[in-house]
């Protein structure tokens, strides 16, 4: 692109919006496969139920560090060939599809090299996570940096479809290979293959949707951002690593406000992607929390899989729900009202004991993650620089990643000390704590309020 004299960036179709975030299907189909199936794999490892949350801290953990460097270096990297944020999704989604092919193998690959199987699986975790951290921020930055802020919304409403269709495909891929014949049970301390073979699926599908952005996204240069927002050195700056501490410094207020709310909304979140299998296990097929082997096990886990993938895919429909409903409302009430319906399913789980009826309990997730997703995106970018936007991007992650990690110190504990391993009982906790989150949002005050 040439440079662009208007300051103004230019709105964006639909279709290169969706083209400039089809990435994102491939990242969510890994996100899909790992939330649905990580317990299962390590417990199909050795892991008991209260070590779980543990082994999950690699992913917040990876991010903490991951996500604020790319997103600093992000803004400062530039070519004609490849753009700012394409050579990140390029590098992570060839680490990610490898972490996707050997974590469902790792028994296999012990055999080889004859390390600890639960110690190997939690590095092909750490690296799935690493690598997918590098690939997800620059698409956050992305819509930032391409879209006109009327459109943000839109935007991330577009992104957060296309996660909910890959999440979909990647959390109910294990049951549907089942019915397609492949076994979903293997020796003690393997995986079956109907779980290997969706990972296999999901590295194929990351890599060629993070290709396609590559390939139809031409990014704008630092001559045509220096035109959008007048800052004149701003593109051109040499990265330093010591800037990131400096921005630090200088968070938006309302970052900071955001960060409450995202703190429990994402320590609900990560409460139920470490235990709800365990928890429907134990709470809906009446197992003793310490069978983690046995074929009714990983019948419990395909459901849970499946559960997964429903509130996935009620998470599209709200997602063109988000658009006109932030326009009637605001994106303030409209993410409130969302994190009270997720509480509210969360704490349903419990309650309803037919299985049959638990759809209803994802109904209400699914609206909150729709939104989680989106608004509180569509809120930050208005309050910070454009030059900015993957470093604030980045940094933003903290409060998604510390209550994940404080989760994965205090959650196994908690689970086995105080609920006897029971883990529905904390998923009820993780339902309070998201309805918490819904009163914290309506605390603040936007610019929309006025």
């Amino acid at each position: 692109m040439s440079a662009i004299s208007k300051r103004q960036k230019p709105r964006l179709s639909l279709a290169q919006i969706i083209n400039m975030s089809m990435g994102f299907l491939g990242i969510q189909m890994a996100f899909g496969l790992q939330n649905g199936n990580a317990s299962r794999i390590l417990a199909n490892f050795g892991a008991d139920v209260h070590q779980l949350s543990w082994f999950w801290l690699v992913a917040p953990v990876t991010g903490l560090i991951v996500q604020p460097i790319i997103g600093h270096f992000g803004d400062h990297t530039w070519s004609k060939t490849w753009g700012r944020r394409k050579p990140y999704f390029l590098i992570g989604a060839i680490l990610c599809a490898l972490g996707l092919v050997f974590l469902p193998n790792s028994a296999s690959v012990t055999a080889f090299i004859g390390a600890n199987v639960l110690l190997l699986a939690v590095i092909f975790l750490a690296l799935m996570d690493a690598s997918v951290n590098v690939s997800m921020e620059p698409f956050r930055a992305l819509v930032g940096d391409m879209l006109p802020k009327e459109q943000g919304t839109l935007g991330f409403g577009v992104q957060t479809i296309l996660i909910g269709i890959g999440a979909v495909i990647g959390s109910t891929l294990p049951s549907l290979l089942t019915q397609m014949g492949i076994s979903n049970v293997a020796p003690e301390g393997f995986v079956p293959d109907n779980v290997i073979y969706s990972f296999y699926v999901g590295a194929f599908i990351l890599l060629l949707t993070i290709i396609y952005t590559i390939v139809t996204t031409k990014e704008y240069s630092p001559a045509d951002f220096r035109a959008f927002a007048n800052e004149e050195t701003a593109a051109e700056n040499k990265a330093r690593f010591s800037d990131i501490f400096k921005d630090f410094e200088k968070i938006p207020s309302n970052m900071w406000k955001l960060g409450w709310v995202q703190f429990f909304s994402w320590f609900a979140l990560f409460t139920m992607w470490v235990f709800t299998t365990s928890a429907i296990a134990t709470h809906h097929f009446g197992l003793s929390p310490t069978d983690t082997h046995s074929a009714e096990f990983n019948k419990a886990g395909d459901f849970v899989s499946n559960l997964f993938g429903l509130y996935n895919l009620f998470a599209i429909p709200f997602a063109f729900l988000l658009i006109p409903l932030a326009k009637k409302i605001g994106k303030k009430k409209t993410h409130a009202l969302a994190l009270l319906s997720g509480g509210i399913g969360l704490i349903l789980l419990y309650s309803i004991k037919d299985t049959g009826y638990l759809w209803i309990s994802m109904l209400g997730i699914g609206f909150a993650w729709a939104s989680i997703l989106a608004m509180p995106y569509a809120m930050l970018i208005e309050s910070i620089p454009q030059h900015k936007m993957g470093i604030y991007m980045g940094i933003f992650n903290f409060f998604i990643v510390i209550p994940q990690i404080i989760n994965g110190v205090v959650g196994g504990p908690v689970v086995k000390s105080v609920f006897n391993n029971h883990a529905i009982y904390y998923l009820m906790v993780a339902g309070v704590l998201m309805i918490i989150g819904a009163i914290c949002v309506q605390l603040i005050r936007f610019s929309e309020d006025k």
